[in-house]
């Protein structure tokens, strides 16, 4: 059938929702549908089929598709550790860290390596939906770019732009676009989306003609604003820093649990808090300094892709005096994957940041060590009386646990994760999202906080609405997009003669 490729005129303009849209839409229609994204870069990944990780967001959008999540849909991920560097996972294994300069210089292996994955996929598929990286228009990385235009020439792929009006400047930002891109790159840019309008459509008329008159190009169609769509973020970004995670339902009961999260400076997997602040009455917050923790019920330390160095920024901020404030206070704290090693007595660190030993927060008497492989799992097992799975994605490891309780008993009879009066801790991601375990974690840390007033909701699917959240996506594609004009596209790849738009952008050498 074809395929197609959705750029985005900035991070975070809607390119990863609008492909699982389509991937969804296309699915309804009986396509057999497959995401693509040649690199991504975020800390927020997924364990697939075969034990590699890829970006959560083509797990999101192989989800969409009906598909298990596979290394093949994101082959080259990068991991950011640090500002100049960042680990390079490729078909789902880390290979090493590289930093910006060093890394352009494996790009033509790199992208050998995607466009073999694409070309695989296609072969198997009816049709690939690709996404783009951040913006096309980058013209000091093109010379060099695997996932926007590079891929798109390299795969003959049309090539639709989306827009996120809400931010302001949308005609700009699409104009200009297209407007810096070289000419054979502009020949493949066959069509705009217009993302996130709050309002009456009547009133983008005008300017939606006005675009379509100057650049020759077609506008696919505006997709409204939704304030429920907000499950699996990308990357911890598109949360507003101390601001309530999603739209929560009021409580069941009389009284509200207050969830706080510290928002590390190198948070990973932050999606793993959306299925609490899915609940009614549980109120979960991102917070970046101490003053946030003083009247949270339950703290939450989330992974993170540096272990020590956020540690360290823990202490630093003030944060850390006050986890551990909170927990002489007999409320509760989870750690999650890095934030339940930052609560460990020592951590020995060889791998990720060199440091060697380093004193943990000391709230529970294990220690950890980083192992030069890591660890990529897809557990099952048994936690709080019910039947639970996840996924773990890390270097280090627990060399002692201490006498404290497992959280965890997995499948093959280890014992994974600790619980130690209000502290508990565990190297699973996605343990939240199972409902059982869930509704008695929510009863454990209200029991502890003191709020005898909050009721755990019965019935809740977290699936449910992720499902529920996917359909949507689908719903609004179906909707609210020339869908005619987007199979066409699809089918029949980008227009021929379209206009050049100038001034263009000189080959890069």
């Amino acid at each position: 059938m074809g395929a197609l490729l959705v750029a985005g005129t900035t991070s975070d303009a809607g390119k990863s929702v609008l492909a699982a849209g389509i991937c969804r839409w296309l699915a309804r229609r009986g396509v057999r549908v497959a995401p693509f994204k040649a690199q991504n870069m975020s800390n927020n990944s997924a364990v697939t089929v075969e034990g590699g990780e890829i970006g959560r967001a083509q797990a999101l959008q192989a989800a969409a598709c009906g598909l298990e999540p596979s290394v093949r849909f994101n082959p080259v991920l990068l991991k950011p550790g640090g500002d100049r560097s960042s680990q390079v996972v490729v078909l789902g294994q880390a290979v090493g860290e590289v930093s910006a300069l060093s890394y352009r210089d494996r790009k033509r292996e790199l992208s050998v390596i995607a466009q073999t994955a694409l070309a695989d996929l296609r072969s198997e598929f009816d049709t690939v939906i690709c996404e783009g990286a951040g913006s096309p228009t980058e013209v000091n990385l093109r010379a060099t770019d695997i996932a926007n235009m590079g891929l798109a020439r390299a795969a003959n792929l049309p090539v639709i732009v989306v827009g996120d009006i809400d931010r302001g400047g949308v005609f700009a930002h699409l104009y200009g676009t297209l407007a810096l891109l070289e000419p054979a790159d502009q020949a493949l840019l066959a069509g705009f989306v217009v993302n996130k309008f709050r309002g009456d459509p009547a009133l983008l008329e005008p300017g939606l003609r006005q675009l379509q008159r100057v650049t020759g190009r077609s506008v696919y169609g505006v997709l409204p604003w939704r304030q429920d769509l907000w499950l699996d973020a990308e990357d911890s970004l598109s949360y507003v820093a101390d601001g309530v995670i999603g739209r929560p339902a009021p409580p069941v009961g009389e009284q509200w649990l207050r969830v706080a999260v510290v928002r590390l400076p190198r948070i990973s997997n932050a999606t793993d808090v959306e299925a609490l602040a899915g609940e009614p009455g549980v109120a979960v917050r991102f917070v970046t300094e101490p003053s946030r923790l003083t009247d949270a019920d339950l703290v939450v330390l989330p992974g993170s892709k540096a272990t020590v160095s956020d540690l360290d920024w823990l202490r630093r901020t003030g944060i850390a005096d006050a986890v551990r404030l909170h927990v002489r206070r007999g409320l509760p704290l989870l750690g999650i994957c890095g934030g339940f090693q930052m609560l460990a007595q020592t951590i020995v660190d060889d791998v990720e940041s060199g440091a060697g030993e380093v004193p943990g927060l000391g709230l529970l008497d294990t220690e950890i060590r980083f192992a030069a492989d890591k660890t990529l799992t897809r557990p099952v097992g048994k936690a709080l009386g019910h039947t639970v799975s996840g996924y773990e994605i890390h270097h280090g490891q627990v060399l002692r646990r201490g006498a404290a309780a497992g959280l965890i008993e997995q499948s093959d009879g280890d014992i994974e994760g600790v619980v130690d009066g209000p502290v508990m801790g565990t190297h699973w991601h996605g343990l939240l999202e199972n409902d059982g375990f869930r509704r008695e974690f929510l009863r454990w840390a209200a029991d502890t906080a003191g709020r005898d007033g909050f009721t755990a909701a019965d019935g809740h699917s977290f699936a449910a609405a992720r499902e529920a959240q996917l359909d949507l996506l689908g719903d609004l594609v179906e909707q609210h997009l020339d869908t005619e004009a987007l199979l066409a596209l699809i089918e029949h790849g980008a227009p021929a003669g379209l206009p050049f738009l100038p001034p263009g952008a000189p080959p890069l050498d």
